[in-house]
């Protein structure tokens, strides 16, 4: 191998990658236009193959780590816009994009609602009128402890909220994950998931109701319920999406239905992470905490939820 005749052929394409990335490290990539940035990737796996060529056979140290800082410059400038690019694309998401997928799942979304919800009212309807039917819902740790000694048990949370507030976290997660899978039954336990949590919360609700601690229960309830509930709510959506393209995929083919309400319920899932963790942290360290006053709670709850609506409205217009 001729090493100066290679060098002297090669050299070109090094020192115009160089001026290319003087110009892009200075002035950005807007610097640039779109055959140039064609032109910045093509001449970088060019150097990169000199590299090797030049490692194999031995070239001499300078030249090495010339093509050598050639390379890794056009790396961190390519890769690094590649990943401020997939950076904007999340921002982008949480801005307008899920916003966008909760208002198309709209009618999935007042199904899970109405399921929860109807669950809710029936078991506070029979705790009600018949106390006994609370042994089948609530353990019976709770009902002695609200009925016998007129308390709560979020206290319990007090002096481990890091913990509480990360185990929280996880087991919200996990319910509204299993309420997704659910889905594969063709909806049956995404159902019964949305309906049985509704059923404990109005079992609950009926005994603190009946035993003069309904205004502190629903104090703490508030300010993570307003983002846990929601969440719960596009998990079952995202359940009986997935439910709709194995029973109902017309007009597509089965197999299109999957890939089309799939990611749909996939994004769906991609806002609800952020939710959780979010209502995590509240009910691990603000929502039992004793020296936040209940009407402030209360308050609180009531701005978090209308944010979220006001959020779920941040959608394209055309939509």
């Amino acid at each position: 191998m001729d090493v100066q005749r290679w060098i002297a052929r090669r050299e070109t394409q090094w020192q115009e990658l160089e001026a290319l990335l003087k110009r892009l490290e200075t002035k950005g990539l807007k610097s640039l236009k779109a055959d140039e940035i064609a032109l910045l990737a093509s001449l970088y796996r060019s150097v990169s193959a000199d590299l090797a060529r030049a490692k194999t056979n031995q070239l001499g140290e300078t030249i090495i780590q010339q093509l050598q800082t050639l390379t890794s410059r056009s790396y961190s400038q390519i890769y690094q816009g590649s990943r401020k690019q997939e950076w904007r694309a999340v921002l982008s998401f949480y801005l307008w994009g899920f916003p966008s997928v909760v208002y198309e799942s709209r009618i999935y979304i007042a199904i899970a609602t109405f399921l929860f919800m109807v669950g809710a009212l029936i078991a506070w309807w029979f705790s009600w009128r018949d106390p006994s039917f609370l042994a089948l819902v609530v353990p019976e740790r709770l009902i002695s402890l609200v009925r016998d000694r007129g308390e709560l048990w979020m206290g319990s949370i007090l002096g481990s909220e890091p913990l509480a507030s990360s185990g929280i976290a996880i087991n919200n997660m996990t319910v509204c994950f299993r309420t997704v899978a659910g889905g594969i039954t063709g909806g049956l336990l995404t159902a019964y998931f949305l309906f049985f949590n509704g059923i404990l919360l109005g079992a609950i609700g009926a005994l603190v109701q009946q035993n003069g601690l309904a205004y502190p229960f629903w104090a703490f309830v508030f300010p993570h319920g307003a983002l846990e509930l929601p969440a719960i709510f596009l998990a079952g959506a995202a359940g009986l999406l997935i439910a709709k393209a194995l029973l109902f995929p017309a007009p597509y083919r089965r197999i299109d239905a999957f890939k089309i309400y799939g990611n749909q319920a996939a994004q769906l899932m991609f806002g609800v992470v952020p939710l959780l963790l979010i209502a995590g942290a509240i009910e691990g360290f603000i929502s039992p905490n004793p020296a936040i006053p209940a009407p402030f709670k209360y308050l609180g709850g009531t701005l978090l939820l209308c944010g979220l609506l006001a959020y779920f409205r941040n959608r394209p217009s055309s939509l």
